[in-house]
């Protein structure tokens, strides 16, 4: 708003005073604080130490205008006057703000990694879909899952699928998906066995087709259901390995596929 006013400076003083403003959180640190204090002040380095670097970038690309895919790629705050709600919004997705009271953890380290995973999953959710990140383990592909659903405040549930988890297991974690609004992370989705993934395909098909329609009650698996239509499933996938199923192309087009190869560890 102070660049469209015709303040030329306007981007890099905001970068300035997020600079600043680190440093007074990075100086808070030294002193004696409770280990509640201390956790959420390192939390807000973390994540204030990200906002700086991306208006530092803003600064060297010469970014300036609210329409810049840079600037739309990242999540942000804001207050809907009319729905007297909070929101996050990243490029063409809309979330509402969950409220849900997930305890003072840590946060991750956003790395550029991260910001692709949080475009290509909020984009899932806004085409009601699925995400599936695929990858080898260790890439961040259920963290970066939990993170996002902490910085909308969902709670999500991770749930390590296994060979022995029957058609009926899944649609009753569906069931309870939807009915409550929350996400699930199904870790290893491939482990399950062909004949279950075919039914999950119907269930999960259920799920989306309800939320498409913005739907309050849907029927799944006979059941007919309440349905709060914020809900999300994610999927993750380490190909390659022994033991795991192929998806059947049905579930495979309920899902936006992202591929995690290799985390940033320098910055």
């Amino acid at each position: 708003t102070k660049f469209a006013a015709g303040d030329k400076n306007a981007v890099k003083d905001a970068w300035q005073v997020s600079a600043d403003l680190l440093l007074e959180l990075i100086k808070v640190t030294v002193q004696q604080l409770d280990k509640p204090t201390r956790q959420k002040v390192m939390c807000m380095i973390t994540l204030d130490a990200h906002n700086r670097d991306i208006q530092e970038m803003f600064v060297k690309n010469n970014v300036v205008d609210r329409t810049a895919f840079q600037w739309q790629s990242q999540l942000k705050a804001s207050w809907d006057e009319e729905k007297d709600d909070a929101k996050q919004n990243i490029a063409d997705a809309q979330l509402w703000y969950g409220y849900e009271y997930l305890g003072n953890g840590p946060r991750l380290v956003v790395t550029p990694l991260t910001d692709r995973i949080y475009v290509t999953a909020t984009s899932a959710l806004h085409l009601c879909m699925g995400c599936a990140p695929a990858g080898p383990a260790g890439t961040g592909k259920t963290e970066s899952t939990k993170d996002l659903a902490n910085a909308v405040a969902k709670a999500c549930y991770v749930i390590n699928a296994a060979p022995e988890m029957d058609y009926l297991t899944m649609g009753n974690i569906f069931k309870g998906l939807a009915a409550s609004g929350s996400w699930g992370c199904f870790d290893e989705f491939n482990r399950l066995i062909p004949e279950v993934l075919s039914v999950c395909t119907v269930q999960f098909k259920s799920v989306c087709d309800a939320v498409k329609a913005k739907a309050k009650r849907f029927f799944i698996q006979g059941d007919e259901m309440d349905m709060d239509i914020s809900c999300g499933a994610f999927i993750t996938m380490n190909p390659g390995y022994l033991g795991r199923s192929e998806l059947p192309e049905g579930l495979k087009a309920l899902f936006r596929p992202i591929t995690v190869m290799v985390p940033d560890f320098n910055l």
